[in-house]
């Protein structure tokens, strides 16, 4: 009798120690996790109500946690700077074009490294991991887009950025994965290489190019170096990070123009100054992108190819 008393209060004791160690591990790990996310969304946050809160106050350094006297005054008063607009039009389609560009030709040139009757597929397939691991440099980079007459040209923000060796090999790793069941079934059928591409391999690799978008819309929204190169004799060309870079530098100059541009509006009123025409600009070349990824959240679903192959 005592011993099974004994046994019944271990294995009591055994129960709450591991109810314990999980409650414990699950407030560390909460606790963690919510103080980084935090620190990765307070900077954003702050930027954002320094912004619609009254100018004076801002200027004072007096906004810290909440807004005070909100208005959104200082983003209508953007629309007066009409060197800003071609910008976003040029970083938007920009966008849209070099990303839908590169997931194009990432998926086709992953999908065809992967057909072992390519001819010279391993020689292919090394061209274009050895791109990576080698860089002639800045200055023979400017040279070559010179001779290709890529300079003040808006195609420089488009075709240099099709093929992205690191997206192909992720899309061929990706696409690797996918039963070789379901090629070898629609061959039987009669399909070709691209039916099978555009019916099958598009449709199960979407959480891979889902991912290679929102990577190539990033890096072609935050895009600067190659504005700031290319397009010093077509100012109509440079992109919403180039402005934002000439702005922070000459950001007294252009609170004289939005203020001088808003008439007796409240912008003029809450007396703009330097530090809130930099918190504005920045947020608003920030805001369009971070919308992006809730829009392409929902491809990032694993177990896609579930019940693709019966057994």
């Amino acid at each position: 009798m005592k011993q099974a008393d004994k046994h019944q209060t271990d294995k009591s004791r055994s129960r709450f120690l591991r109810f314990t160690e999980g409650w414990l591990f699950n407030v560390i790990n909460y606790t963690m996790f919510g103080l980084f996310t935090l620190l990765c969304v307070f900077p954003f946050y702050y930027l954002f109500i320094n912004t619609i809160s009254n100018n004076e106050l801002v200027a004072r350094g007096a906004i810290s946690l909440y807004p005070i006297g909100i208005n959104f005054s200082n983003y209508i008063a953007l629309k007066e700077v009409n060197d800003l607009v071609s910008s976003f039009v040029v970083t938007i389609t920009r966008t849209i074009f070099g990303t839908a560009l590169m997931v194009v030709a990432s998926a086709f040139a992953g999908y065809l490294v992967t057909k072992k009757n390519l001819w010279r597929r391993q020689l292919w397939y090394r061209f274009i991991v050895i791109t990576m691991y080698f860089n002639a440099g800045l200055i023979p980079w400017y040279m070559n887009m010179l001779m290709l007459g890529l300079t003040n040209n808006y195609l420089a923000y488009i075709i240099p950025g099709i093929v992205a060796p690191f997206n192909i090999i992720l899309v061929k790793t990706y696409i690797e994965s996918i039963p070789a069941e379901l090629e070898e079934s629609a061959y039987i059928d009669g399909a070709s290489n691209f039916t099978i591409f555009r019916k099958i391999i598009w449709p199960l690799s979407m959480p891979i190019l889902a991912t290679i978008a929102i990577f190539g819309a990033v890096g072609n929204w935050n895009s600067f170096q190659d504005s700031l190169i290319l397009m010093k004799g077509a100012p109509h060309l440079f992109t919403l990070q180039h402005r934002l870079y000439i702005y922070l530098v000459k950001a007294s100059d252009l609170e004289a123009v939005m203020a001088g541009g808003a008439g007796n509006t409240a912008v003029l009123e809450n007396s703009l100054n330097s530090k809130v025409v930099k918190y504005t600009i920045a947020m608003a070349t920030m805001i369009p992108i971070l919308l992006v990824y809730p829009f392409m959240q929902r491809y990032f679903v694993k177990g896609i190819m579930l019940g693709a192959v019966k057994g």
